[in-house]
């Protein structure tokens, strides 16, 4: 008959398991592969930049290759959109830019007038708009500016043109117009875009339907960023904080001071 174990010493297999545990609880967050953070943290509202962006009269923005914001309102008022972006360097913007124009005419308001255009944008890390963007036109008219025989000269969209390994290498660079130019409306006044220049293709009335790209090397501003790429395939260093629930879960809100 086996002698019995002691009450209140586990037992050698139970030890084991408990300091494996143990030692796995302990292991320390490591540095990862480049392109992937250092620490593996999510990211916060912190890490992320403001993008303010403008444009008459319409626009859909991609960073490296991902859609991060569309212009809300077609045409009046030219309205500003704000949103926050999480950068990842070397970023590749690309935007598409148009004027209120009827895409087989050129002209707007009923076919009674040629409209004007422009753009302009600034991220918190200080990328803005100047000529130093490439910019092709894809729809431009009317042609030679007739308004009595209308006509647009429409050249493909490529379907890949905002990924970030598309070839703008044969773009020229973009146009640089003064504000008096274009024009802007109230909303653009209200918003930062300091340092940076209205920007279009060759011609601010006729080109109708304009794309820009630009790399950004490294942050403008000198202020190293985390590259947050591949956080799906990473565990983070902490689980999730809070507990999932509604606030209505929670008990009886506290009413705030008045």
């Amino acid at each position: 008959m086996s002698e019995p174990r002691s009450q209140g010493r586990p037992s050698t297999c139970f030890q084991l398991l408990i300091t494996g545990i143990a030692c796995v609880a302990t292991i320390p967050a490591v540095a990862v592969e480049s392109g992937t953070p250092s620490r593996l943290r999510k990211p916060t509202i912190a890490d992320t930049i403001r993008a303010n962006v403008y444009a008459d009269n319409w626009f859909s923005l991609y960073v490296n290759g991902e859609l991060v914001a569309v212009d809300s309102i077609a045409f009046i008022p030219h309205n500003v959109i704000s949103v926050d972006v999480l950068p990842r360097y070397p970023m590749t913007i690309a935007v598409m830019a148009k004027d209120n124009a009827d895409p087989t005419t050129g002209m707007e308001y009923a076919n009674t007038n040629v409209g004007d255009a422009g753009f302009i944008l600034k991220f918190a890390d200080g990328t803005v708009t100047d000529g130093s963007w490439k910019a092709k036109c894809f729809s431009h008219g009317p042609i030679n500016g007739d308004t009595r025989t209308p006509r647009v000269e429409n050249t493909p969209i490529p379907e890949n043109w905002f990924a970030v390994d598309f070839d703008d290498s044969h773009w020229a660079a973009a146009k640089e117009y003064a504000e008096a130019d274009v024009g802007p409306k109230q909303p653009f006044f209200d918003a930062d875009f300091k340092g940076a220049t209205f920007i279009w293709s060759d011609d601010l009335s006729l080109d109708n339907t304009v794309i820009f790209r630009r790399v950004i090397p490294t942050p403008p501003d000198g202020k190293p960023r985390t590259d947050f790429s591949g956080l799906n395939d990473v565990v983070p260093d902490a689980p999730p904080r809070g507990s999932g629930k509604r606030p209505s879960d929670r008990g009886p809100r506290r009413e705030e001071s008045r």
